[in-house]
This record gives C-alpha cells, structure tokens and sequence, in this order.
C-alpha cells in the first residue's frame, strides 16, 4: 500500500506523522483491499485532518476539523472507521 502524509502551513511533526502511520494501520484491520492512503494535515482558521483511501477502485475521502490535531485526527479515524465498515457491507450485498 502506498502511503502519503503531507503538511500543509506547518512543519512536518513526528508525532502526527506516527498517529497518521497508526490509524492507516487500524484501517488495514477493516479492509485488505486498501491500495493507497494519503493523510493531509492543514493548519488554517482551524487544524484540519483529511484521509483519502482508495479501496478496490473506490476514493473514500474523510474530513474532520477542531482545535487540535491529535483530536482532529481521532475524529476523522472513526469517520473512516465507520465509511469502511460501510463499504464492506456494500461489497457483500453485490456478490
């Protein structure tokens, strides 16, 4: 799985990049279909969050903002969490 972490008005934090590197891994947990996953961290009025993963040819994209990164970052990982769960199913009604 490819993987990309990218700042965006701020410097590269290492223990952002480490939370980033633990969510992808829980998110291998949910779905082995993953092929990439990118993470963008963006400081503006307000510190944004962003995951995009591609699964088995679908973008799922996920956006969470608040005054912390590391809290931004928990609240995108559940949005994640819950739109894979969400994919799966949608997998097994197809087959």
């Amino acid at each position: 799985m490819q993987t990309k972490i990218t700042f965006r008005h701020l410097k590269s934090r290492q223990d952002l990049q480490e939370a980033a590197l633990d969510a992808i891994k829980k998110f291998e947990r949910f779905s082995d279909l993953i092929s990439s996953a990118s993470v963008e961290f963006t400081a503006d009025s307000k510190n944004k969050v962003q995951f995009t993963l591609v699964v088995n040819g679908d973008t799922l994209i996920v956006e969470e903002s608040s005054e912390d990164f590391l809290k931004s970052l928990r609240g995108a990982t559940d949005k994640m969490v819950r739109q894979l769960k969400k994919h799966k199913a949608k997998l097994i009604e197809r087959n």
